[in-house]
């Protein structure tokens, strides 16, 4: 079977690691670095009258590599960034266009095919609506923080006032700001009386409040199919990373245990992934010193490469066992999940 890799040239180690477990378990790989297209890989998608393949013909072409689409038996929906090499100087109106056409034909090649996708694209994008996952968390059994997302200042200091533990702010959506042509990642950070005192950038843009909760160790949740893999980190042993631990992320990264997930837990998030229609989820959980285990959210592309290392799960092997084997797999993730 040949696994149709969806990523860009700029994507981290997990794309090797990956492939080579595929290659181990028998397994061939086609790598799609989607920022290549349409300047340079070449899509043709020809289709005909006649039922099946009759009359069909999908080619995808890059580097002097040509693949039939025709062939794909799997494929890992990873990292997606087409037209990430249209030429700087392109004028506004006709770059505008061609996102717009390049997108939709690559969106349309994804949903035509019918074979079982690692996460089905439309499925990352209703999953990652962070309303959504609280909605469903809640309905499983998850305990979730007191949580606030609103563009109305009086909501907000309300809100706080119901917190005495205090408030943190977040995005729902994930971006970074640029400062001297460094990409800065935007972080959760915890609401002073000041910030609650002007809030008068809410008329820009809406934002999420959520209680802050007391916090003994932060958890990664990596699900694949049927297995799970738990991490937990101490955040509160540096300063920077008790807000959130991403502040000291390379500081922490060889500090990463694997940790047991009470069965309860696991069960309930095996739900949520089918409620969401996922085979593959990245979850953030923070464990009180309660020892109440409380959901923050999930994402459904999320990163799990370092994992690998500290403590050493073989999250690679579980994604090349789901996208081979059918009987890895939790949902179908084939063109009959179109309908959500």
């Amino acid at each position: 079977m040949t696994v149709l890799i969806i990523t860009k040239t700029d994507d981290n180690e997990c794309i090797e690691t990956v492939t080579r477990a595929i290659e181990a378990r028998g397994g061939r790989t086609f790598r799609f670095d989607t920022n290549r297209f349409p300047t340079e890989a070449r899509l043709a998608l020809e289709y005909g009258p006649g039922g099946g393949t009759r009359g069909r013909r999908l080619v995808l072409e890059d580097e002097g590599r040509r693949f039939d689409l025709e062939t794909a038996g799997a494929i890992w929906y990873r990292r997606v960034n087409v037209c990430g090499r249209l030429p700087k100087e392109l004028e506004a109106q006709m770059k505008h266009a061609c996102v717009l056409e390049s997108k939709a034909t690559f969106s349309g090649m994804m949903a035509s095919l019918g074979v079982y996708q690692l996460n089905r694209p439309i499925r990352v994008r209703w999953a990652g609506n962070k309303e959504l996952q609280l909605e469903i968390a809640r309905e499983v059994g998850l305990e979730i923080p007191k949580t606030l997302i609103t563009n109305d200042p009086d909501s907000v200091r309300a809100f706080a006032a119901s917190c005495p533990g205090g408030v943190v702010a977040k995005m729902l959506s994930s971006f970074a700001i640029l400062e001297e042509g460094l990409e800065k990642v935007v972080f959760t950070n915890r609401m002073t009386d000041a910030d609650l005192e002007d809030l008068s950038g809410l008329d820009l843009s809406p934002m999420t409040f959520q209680e802050a909760v007391e916090k003994k160790l932060e958890l990664r949740v990596t699900i694949v199919g049927h297995r799970i893999f738990t991490a937990s980190i101490d955040s509160q042993a540096l300063a920077r990373a008790k807000v959130d631990w991403r502040r000291e992320g390379v500081a922490l990264i060889d500090e990463w245990k694997e940790y047991e997930l009470p069965a309860g837990i696991g069960d309930k998030l095996f739900r949520l992934m089918d409620r969401l229609g996922l085979d593959y989820g990245a979850i953030d959980f923070i464990v009180t010193p309660e020892g109440t285990h409380v959901f923050l959210e999930i994402n459904p592309a999320g990163e799990f490469f370092w994992l690998e290392k500290t403590p050493g799960f073989p999250i690679s092997d579980a994604i090349a066992e789901a996208l081979l084997e059918p009987k890895a797999r939790r949902s179908a993730g084939g063109a009959a999940e179109l309908l959500i």
